[in-house]
């Protein structure tokens, strides 16, 4: 798989959140719509951490007829915490989970999908590809969450199952929400339209001083350990340049219209060293370069107290583009006259934005939605990132996209044992570069 190759701008947007020219279906006529004989709109989450809960609220807060049936998740407590919570804001009328359809484990997700016509898949990115191809195969509607996958393997499946969903016609949203937030729509739009010239490079970061830790409890096995603090482990999470830094390097690729050929880097553990720490960097910074020879310059780290910054910054021939999260899209010339300065006083909070645009498209019973080969591949941007700052060396798209390197464990169940185990003294093995096998 050659990335850039017949990339033109028309068929990379074809996979962007907002392009709104899809097939159009008949009314109730999308494969698992809507429940027979009514505009009811029947939905189970699978993964009920903050993230599904919180896209949970969002599909409710859309207006339409929605009904949440099915809940999964690997932990009991946290689908019960999440089930009050959802149960609290919305009422029974719409919360019809009877406890047969909160199912913790591994495989709860399997039952809880079979009564939905949309799922919402907000698991650990592990796990995404064994969801979201279970999903594809029961013909549902999918909103799923950021990053797809957390190794080529799985980035793989991921887009085997995204050319089945464009088969059967099946929405999918993913939550790269900058594709729905209107700066960077109305920014890069201009961009596109060759406002700033060709692109030179560009700055894409994302550093701030990290995320929660959960400590070790007394009786759990390795496996709910990791899956309690799965941020710290690579088949969980994919290191936070996936986890996180995936947003940033989506809006390289699609300013770029296409995605790297290489990657090189360097980076490591250098102020979290912790035993809570698996085996994850705490900094990562990455030279991308494009199939035109354009250099991205990527920076993700987690140092607690130092400067954060999460933005986006490119060059072009003409002028040059600034973009935040916090709605500003600024386009300006190398003489200082400001060619566009988005405002965003009213714009709509993207996290609900894609939630409105997916079930907007049910309701009217278009085909409108194809985010996951796009999703995939700046997933893989990402995983290629952390390929080259592992290894240390130059490592190219086809290498990485073909590493058969598979992180998830043999085995999913409590028992198990994950590939990477803790030593005598509790501390687990990191990549080393030069010496890290990543492809």
């Amino acid at each position: 798989m050659e990335p850039n190759k017949n990339n033109h701008r028309r068929d990379f947007l074809k996979t962007s959140a907002l392009i709104t020219g899809g097939a159009l279906l008949n009314p109730f006529s999308l494969p698992g719509a809507y429940a027979a004989g009514t505009d009811e709109i029947k939905i189970a989450v699978v993964g009920c951490g903050g993230r599904g809960t919180g896209a949970v609220f969002q599909a409710f807060e859309t207006g339409h007829n929605i009904k949440l049936v099915g809940m999964a998740d690997a932990f009991e407590d946290r689908l019960e915490q999440s089930y009050d919570r959802i149960l609290k804001r919305f009422g029974e009328d719409k919360v019809v989970v009877p406890k047969e359809k909160r199912i913790a484990g591994f495989d709860g997700y399997k039952e809880v999908m079979k009564d939905a016509d949309v799922v919402i898949l907000a698991a650990p990115p592990g796990f995404r590809p064994d969801h979201f191809e279970e999903a594809v195969r029961l013909n549902k509607q999918i909103f799923m969450e950021k990053p797809v996958a957390t190794d080529a393997v799985g980035i793989r499946r991921v887009l085997a199952a995204a050319e089945e969903a464009k088969k059967k016609k099946l929405n999918v949203v993913v939550g790269l929400q900058r594709h729905y937030q209107d700066s960077y729509v109305e920014t890069i739009k201009r961009v596109h339209d060759g406002q700033i010239g060709d692109i030179v490079g560009g700055q894409v970061f994302w550093n701030d001083g990290g995320v929660w830790v959960r400590e070790r409890q007394p009786g759990q096995t390795e496996m709910e350990y990791q899956m309690r603090n799965w941020y710290y482990f690579n088949w969980l999470c994919g290191d936070h340049i996936v986890e996180q830094h995936v947003h940033n390097l989506d809006v390289a690729n699609w300013v770029k219209n296409g995605y790297p050929v290489k990657a090189e880097g360097t980076g490591g553990r250098t102020v979290r060293r912790g035993k809570d720490h698996g085996e994850i960097f705490d900094h990562h910074v990455v030279l991308f370069t494009y199939e035109d020879g354009t250099v991205i310059h990527s920076e993700c780290r987690h140092f607690p107290g130092a400067a954060n910054r999460v933005d986006e910054s490119f060059q072009g021939t003409k002028g040059k583009v600034y973009m935040n999260a916090g709605h500003v899209g600024k386009i300006s010339d190398y003489k200082g006259n400001s060619l566009y300065d988005h405002n965003g006083e009213n714009n709509i909070n993207p996290y609900q934005k894609e939630h409105n645009e997916l079930f907007a498209a049910i309701v009217k019973g278009e085909y409108k939605f194809a985010d996951a080969e796009n999703a995939a591949k700046s997933t893989m941007t990402s995983i290629l990132g952390r390929f080259a700052t592992y290894s240390g060396k130059v490592v190219s798209w086809d290498e990485a996209i073909n590493s058969d390197i598979n992180l998830m464990p043999d085995v999913l169940a409590w028992d198990a044992i994950p590939k990477n185990v803790p030593n005598n003294e509790g501390y687990y093995a990191y990549a080393v570069p030069g010496q890290s096998k990543v492809v």
